[in-house]
């Protein structure tokens, strides 16, 4: 099933708090207004959003989450920060009959993914990632603390259950499939797909019509995130339905195959820009600071620092 423009823009207003915040951000916020003695940040708009079948997904504070229901199984992908958490989980317990769930998969280590764990944790029988996530969200938690002494440190629970290479078990009616194709955003990025719904949650392997984050400390990969994107669609049909970790306002969370071979496309363009600034003779400090926007992708707007940065470093590396 094609998502058209007009179910783009529905859905992509909700979307916006959700790819605009960083966790970094959000925890100097709450430390801040914590020790001045003030209230904590507002929480932004939250919405749940039946997508096909038993498959939805919530928009929040953070990284999209999915959700499976159905009268014999409950899954949830991914968890975001702990105040939408809160509200996600007791919608979904609205929804299920206040069964456990199953099955809280996270799809990468980053906290606007994970920071709602310790909310989930209860009601969840396991959480599942691949298995490079538990040691990458250990080792962004240090560098996180290292970097702010002195100030409070968010909880972190891990996934208690991995996989390797791929993960497939029968779900309240559904299959669900995880696979791990290699680094590409992260070195831990899981594919989840439920099979009879056709629906796949992508986590952060798709930020739609977004710069994205590219974090080579966790062993991010421009280039085999291009194959990433190019195996994911070769291993699913034309009209499966995908959900993006973060959208842009206009372009939303949700798409087809066409926004995958987009972000591949993008991801392509922007090595190259580099390697011709490279080749070009020119130093990192000046092709770091270029605003010009990529050739081809004007929807991304001006080009940054950070993507710069990371394609800069692969590249010479």
């Amino acid at each position: 099933m094609h998502l058209n423009r007009r179910r783009f823009l529905m859905t992509s207003s909700l979307a916006l708090a959700a790819a605009t915040v960083s966790l970094s951000k959000l925890f100097a916020q709450a430390a801040s207004a914590a020790q001045a003695g003030q209230a904590a940040p507002p929480v932004p708009p939250t919405s749940f959003n039946p997508l096909r079948g038993t498959v939805g997904y919530f928009t929040g504070q953070g990284g999209t989450i999915g959700y499976h229901i159905s009268k014999d199984g409950v899954v949830v992908i991914d968890a975001q920060m702990p105040a939408t958490a809160k509200i996600c989980l007791d919608g979904i317990k609205e929804r299920d009959g206040g069964r456990m769930i199953d099955v809280l998969v996270n799809t990468h280590h980053h906290g606007d993914h994970t920071g709602g764990n310790p909310v989930f944790r209860a009601s969840a029988k396991k959480i599942l990632a691949h298995a490079n996530v538990p040691k990458l969200q250990r080792e962004a938690a240090a560098r996180q603390a290292a970097a702010r002494p002195g100030a409070p440190a968010p909880e972190i629970v891990v996934a208690d259950a991995t996989f390797v290479n791929t993960w497939e078990e029968e779900l309240g009616g559904d299959r669900m499939a995880l696979k791990y194709y290699g680094p590409a955003h992260t070195g831990g990025d899981a594919v989840v797909t439920f099979q009879r719904a056709d629906v796949v949650h992508m986590g952060d392997l798709v930020f739609n019509r977004m710069h994205p984050f590219i974090d080579r400390p966790a062993g991010a990969s421009i280039a085999n995130w291009i194959k990433v994107l190019e195996n994911t669609v070769a291993d699913h049909r034309n009209d499966t339905t995908y959900i993006f970790g973060h959208g842009s306002q206009k372009f939303g969370v949700i798409g087809t195959r066409a926004d995958l071979l987009y972000m591949r496309d993008y991801l392509t363009a922007l090595l190259e820009f580099v390697r011709g600034e490279i080749g070009a003779g020119k130093p990192k400090d000046v092709i770091v600071k270029i605003t010009d926007p990529l050739k081809g992708f004007p929807d991304h707007g001006p080009l940054i620092e950070r993507v710069l940065t990371a394609a800069h470093e692969e590249l010479a590396g």
